[in-house]
């Protein structure tokens, strides 16, 4: 369709281009963004940088995101008047207002689970890498390696302890199905609403047990209190909503062991982050290991970047960039299906994954 534009929101890698150029073969105008302004709706957001992202949106008739880079609340969906169609990747995004996109007829279409797998999926991956990596000393021994040092300080056993999975959901099961068969740990779970008999058939549908040989439960459900001050690892895994926002605090922490590691894959705004903050330059725990932030991209001058982790008693620290996720098979899938759904909407057809207004 000649002349329609679309913007390619916060591709840090160019992934999209390759499957966006058929587009451009046929006429459409695509804009890649590799950069992500700070979020419309975050109260630190100043005016401007608001000014520049509605700038920046305004002139596209189509905006392909990625799921909760960008958000789109109602204020900027009510200043873009050209927009026609909005994109996003997997089954929900609960920083899309598709409620007011759909009020204004704009169809608003996520994709399908992407890649088959035999294995585990992209953010359980990530979540195991980063907890061995953190017991293991990876990254502070390598660079250590490259400053031309040997061995600093000896690494965390895993094997025999405690592993605590803040909620037993999808990621929760898989996570706490590889900690506990490959690694003996023993699997405790919390969340607000989790019983015994779910966890049970949480087990089993990961084909596990619902006990062990010696009658313990593969996934037991402790009270909150207990799974922060006995787990050996604590890992988040939940839904972001405003129940589980600012979820984990400062009580929470101070209970945790001095040789206890903390993970996030799930959610930054789950945890309070000062209080995060707090434990970790005290080093009331040892080891911190985040995917995810209370604002992302993480700015240049936030602490998680810029203290010196690991000494004058401060705890470790291992930060990725939101990467659970980024995989190619994964990224490519996702934009092959959108830019089918452009085809489709081109021809009138009906979108694959198109959002219902319930749930967002």
């Amino acid at each position: 369709m000649a002349g329609v534009r679309i913007a390619v929101l916060d591709d840090y890698q160019e992934l999209s281009k390759p499957h966006f150029d058929r587009l451009r073969e046929a006429g459409y105008e695509v804009t890649t963004f590799t950069d992500t302004l700070l979020p419309y709706n975050h109260p630190d957001t100043p005016q401007e940088v608001k000014d520049a992202l509605v700038k920046r949106l305004e002139p596209f008739a189509i905006i392909s995101t990625m799921r909760e880079r960008t958000p789109i609340p109602e204020d900027l969906v009510t200043k873009l008047p050209n927009l026609k169609l909005l994109l996003t990747t997997g089954k929900r995004n609960a920083a899309l207002d598709v409620k007011t996109c759909r009020d204004r007829g704009v169809p608003v279409a996520g994709t399908d689970g992407g890649v088959k797998r035999r294995g585990p999926d992209s953010t359980t991956t990530h979540c195991v890498t980063m907890i061995l990596a953190l017991a293991r000393n990876v990254a502070q021994d390598d660079a250590v390696m490259k400053a031309g040092g040997w061995q600093t300080e000896a690494a965390t056993e895993l094997s025999g302890k405690v592993f605590g999975t803040v909620g037993l959901g999808r990621l929760g099961t898989s996570v706490g199905k590889i900690m506990a068969s490959a690694f003996g740990m023993k699997v405790v779970a919390w969340s607000s609403n989790l019983t015994q008999e779910a966890a049970d058939a949480k087990a089993s549908e990961a084909g596990l047990p619902a006990e062990d040989e010696d009658g313990e439960k593969t996934f037991k459900v402790v009270s909150r209190d207990e799974l922060f001050s006995t787990a050996d690892v604590v890992s988040v895994q939940l839904v972001l909503s405003d129940r589980s926002r600012g979820l984990i605090k400062r009580d929470d922490l101070t209970k945790m062991k001095k040789s206890a590691l903390f993970i996030n894959t799930s959610r930054g705004p789950i945890v309070n982050e000062a209080d995060l903050l707090d434990a970790a330059n005290n080093g009331t725990i040892r080891g911190v290991a985040l995917d995810v932030f209370a604002l992302e991209p993480l700015p240049q001058d936030n602490p998680w970047r810029t203290t010196k982790w690991g000494e004058d008693g401060r705890a470790r620290v291992l930060v990725t960039p939101h990467m659970g996720y980024v995989e190619e098979g994964t990224m490519a899938s996702w934009y092959e299906q959108q830019v089918e759904n452009i085809l489709r909407w081109e021809k009138g057809e009906a979108l694959k994954a198109e959002f219902e207004d319930s749930g967002y």
